[in-house]
């Protein structure tokens, strides 16, 4: 009897962690679907398609309301790799300044955090291979009025591959 409940509790220890180990995506591109951790579809109140070309954005200014929760589906139309990134001014120079830095040596999970969707917590952003489409899911904040989107690839940004939210905070 004792051994049939030591091989259950093995069994269900296995079948959690292996649960949890499939719920953790992938580093092949799973993080990139949906950044927001518990969000599902019925909590998402709209879709913004973004079409990334070479070098440009097909919208420079989106309007948002505070606390709207948004899918921003992101088309990679060009022959170059692209990033989506959302964050204020500040940090979006902060990234931009690493990916200099960084220079060459960029790609979708090359040692830079905002492949994952984070810069110091603070930033979502997915990078888009050429042909590719990735989501990214989005809550505005509540207390600021604008916000920026940007490829921060070097030079990407420098050409105008850079847009705006507004919140109307």
């Amino acid at each position: 009897m004792l051994s049939t409940t030591v091989f259950a509790t093995g069994v269900f220890a296995i079948g959690v962690f292996a649960a949890e180990v499939l719920a953790a995506g992938s580093h092949e591109g799973g993080h990139d679907a949906v950044k927001t951790g518990a969000v599902n579809s019925a909590d998402i109140d709209r879709t913004i398609r973004v079409e990334a070309g070479d070098i440009w954005f097909d919208t420079k200014e989106l309007q948002v309301s505070p606390g709207e929760t948004i899918r921003f589906e992101v088309i990679n139309t060009g022959q170059l790799e692209h990033e989506f990134v959302i964050g204020d001014a500040e940090a979006q120079q902060a990234h931009r300044e690493m990916m200099q830095q960084m220079s060459g040596s960029h790609d979708a999970h090359g040692g830079h955090d905002m492949a994952e969707g984070e810069h110091g917590g603070s930033m979502q952003a997915v990078t888009v291979a050429p042909g590719e489409t990735k989501e990214l899911v989005w809550t505005a904040p509540q207390d600021v009025a604008q916000l920026e989107y940007a490829c921060n690839i070097p030079g990407h940004y420098e050409v105008g591959m850079t847009g705006t939210i507004d919140l109307g905070a």
